[in-house]
């Protein structure tokens, strides 16, 4: 058994030796090519704006995962799911994978007309003002205020207004208008009632299998079953009034009517 141990650790090894040697240095350079220990003070300015928005856009997407999960329908949708699996008994049915997956499809689905709007309104006239020849054309920071608009919106119209006064508090800012709030005093409000929302759904989803679970456990113990777990008894029962009720179409068609 320690020989295989062994074994396996140097072929790790090894694997990560030869990976290592396999990735080829890559260098990115800003401006003009320079000498080795030499500083070239011509540099293009043009290939440093270059460099310097390919940097801009490599941290974006670094970033977009973050973005997708703080600023879209995702968190209150997963969450909700987790807490149906727990609420059943089954902590890991369904699993990760297609929690995941169908909160993913749900949220394309509620921000659906969000995604078309911003389409519309920001990524087709950019491409558009660049493609042709003369012209006034786009900039991008008129691009990034066309394209946070509808998200905006959307985050305003689903985010409590005592969680919003809450961070516009503490950073005392007085808007005029709600359109006048900061990104950054709106996307964690807009997290906090999201999560907010969440366990609210989950309190109410949690009543049913509870009062189903006391129910069991009272029967066992008034027929002396008191080794035989309740859990066993209860998961059954459990899982026949979820699919008697059409759990899933309705929690489903509950979370997409929950967003305005």
């Amino acid at each position: 058994m320690k020989k295989l141990l062994w074994i396996l650790l140097v072929l790790g090894l090894v694997g990560i030796a030869s990976a290592q040697a396999g990735i080829p240095s890559i260098s990115i350079g800003i401006g003009a090519p320079q000498s080795a220990g030499k500083i070239n003070p011509n540099g293009n300015p043009t290939e440093v704006a270059t460099s310097l928005q390919i940097l801009a856009m490599l941290t974006v997407l670094s970033l977009a995962p973050a973005l997708m999960i703080l600023t879209t329908a995702f968190t209150r949708i997963v969450i909700i799911f987790s807490f149906i699996r727990t609420a059943l008994g089954t902590p890991t049915i369904p699993p990760n994978q297609v929690v995941i997956g169908l909160s993913l499809f749900l949220t394309f689905y509620v921000m659906g007309p969000t995604w078309s709007k911003v389409n519309n309104d920001a990524i087709q006239p950019y491409f558009a003002s660049q493609s042709q020849k003369g012209g006034v054309k786009m900039s991008q920071e008129e691009l990034i205020k066309r394209a946070t608009g509808p998200v905006r919106d959307f985050m305003l119209k689903n985010t409590y207004e005592k969680d919003l006064k809450l961070f516009l508090d503490l950073r005392k800012e007085k808007p005029a208008t709600k359109k006048d709030v900061s990104i950054t005093s709106l996307v964690p409000a807009f997290v906090i009632s999201e999560l907010k929302t969440a366990f609210i759904v989950g309190f109410y989803i949690f009543i049913p299998f509870l009062i189903i679970d006391l129910v069991v456990a009272s029967g066992l113990m008034s027929m002396g079953m008191m080794m035989l777990p309740p859990s066993i008894v209860s998961l059954p029962a459990k899982l026949l009034v979820f699919v008697l009720a059409d759990g899933w179409g309705t929690l489903v068609s509950a979370i997409l009517a929950g967003y305005r």
